[in-house]
């Protein structure tokens, strides 16, 4: 197949060859190669139709996976409410009486009567203490009542045999005086001689210990044969009257205002007391203690190192059930009207601030603080500032949402929330 250049020279001699026929012819080759652009562009053109339509389908897709996705939460609207909660403290209890059994005399422990852990009564006898120097005492003191008592009878041997001589004028009156004088000298004489008796005698008495009230009997650190003394640190043992208990709980500030606090100013403090209902106590194997008792004192002075004041309850122990030195925790009941209640599940903590999530009429998340009473033993919070009727706040919180967040709320009811609580 000749060039489209030699086909020209070769043929221009030829009418049929003119310039305007030349272009319109169109030699095999050529015709292929044109074919061959043609399924080329149109290839081309295809596949751009299809990555273009491709790429609108991925941007439609990470269209719909970018958009925010508006989360489900249950919410309750809060109202509020009369309830009666009960307000827990740890409490530490104490005996009635706590009674150091300490020796008043030196000596060696002799005796031991009881046990540690026994029951006592007012007067059993608990210790000896072998102190023989004491019966020593009480001899030499009986001996010198004696000698005393001898000493006064010859004075007054002296006094009789005086007296008739002076009024015979046969001695002066002064001889008397002085008979006299000394029969006084030795009654006094007689008389300190018996009080050392009686020294003597409680000295010996202080060998024998015995219980001063009835109680339960503590450790005993000593053992036979010990050397004791007044001044001895550690006491033979304590006993412990139980038959009523004291719980020594704490208030803080905040509390002890909002309960002395009257706006009459005419009620007292004692008589604030004597309204105040039965409080409970809950043992450490987390049983109720079978009788109530009763707030008998709140301290005035606050301790500046707990910034509380110290609250002493009452409660019976007849059958010696609690036991001196124990923990336990005193429940007092707290009727609260128009309480403003939300479950410790739906707040969170931050920098030792409480907070909940209020949902506003546009469905939108605000992180909101609040402040709140001591708990209650069903696991809720009385709020006193932060939250206000109407107010609907969402019961899961996660601690992560940010104010401004949309949410889809699903209200539930305050039945299922608060349950049983009045």
């Amino acid at each position: 197949m000749l060039p489209l250049k030699e086909l020209k020279y070769k043929n221009q001699d030829n009418p049929m060859f003119t310039q305007h026929n030349l272009m319109n012819l169109k030699p095999e080759w050529l015709k292929s190669r044109q074919l061959l652009l043609k399924v080329a562009g149109t290839a081309s053109l295809l596949s751009m139709l299809i990555f273009s339509s491709c790429g609108n389908g991925n941007n439609k897709n990470k269209g719909g996976e970018g958009a925010e996705q508006i989360l489900d939460y249950k919410v309750l609207e809060i109202q509020p409410r009369q309830a009666t909660l009960n307000v827990d403290y740890p409490a530490s209890i104490q005996g009635q009486q706590n009674i150091e059994i300490r020796p008043k005399v030196d000596g060696y422990v002799e005796k031991i009567y009881v046990d540690e852990g026994s029951t006592v009564t007012k007067g059993q006898l608990l210790f000896k203490i072998s102190a023989p120097q004491y019966e020593q005492d009480v001899r030499t003191a009986q001996a010198g009542i004696k000698t005393a008592e001898a000493d006064l009878a010859l004075a007054r041997m002296q006094v009789n045999k005086v007296k008739p001589l002076v009024q015979q004028d046969i001695i002066s009156k002064y001889e008397l005086e002085t008979a006299e004088y000394n029969e006084q000298s030795k009654a006094a004489a007689l008389a300190q001689a018996k009080a050392a008796l009686v020294n003597a005698q409680i000295n010996v008495g202080y060998t024998t210990i015995t219980s001063p009230v009835n109680g339960v009997i503590g450790s005993l650190p000593y053992k036979l044969g010990s050397l004791v003394s007044a001044n001895t640190t550690e006491p033979l043992t304590t006993v412990y009257n139980t038959a009523n208990v004291y719980a020594y709980f704490a208030l803080n500030e905040k509390a002890l205002l909002a309960f002395t606090r009257d706006s009459s100013n005419k009620t007292s403090l004692s008589a604030k007391i004597a309204k105040l209902p039965d409080v409970s106590l809950i043992l450490p194997d987390s049983s109720v203690y079978e009788h109530t008792g009763r707030v008998e004192t709140i301290n005035g002075l606050i301790n500046t190192a707990t910034g509380a004041a110290n609250v002493r309850a009452d409660f019976i122990n007849p059958r010696g059930v609690i036991r001196s030195g124990s923990s336990a925790t005193v429940r007092i009941p707290n009727v609260i009207k128009n309480a403003i209640m939300v479950p410790q599940s739906a707040t969170y903590e931050l920098q030792n601030k409480r907070f909940v999530y209020v949902v506003d009429a546009q469905k939108k998340v605000k992180n909101t603080a609040i402040d709140v009473m001591d708990n209650t033993e069903r696991q809720f919070y009385v709020v006193t500032g932060g939250l206000k009727p109407g107010d609907v706040i969402i019961l899961e919180s996660s601690g992560n949402l940010k104010d401004g967040t949309v949410i889809k709320p699903t209200p539930v009811s305050a039945q299922s929330v608060y349950g049983d609580i009045k």
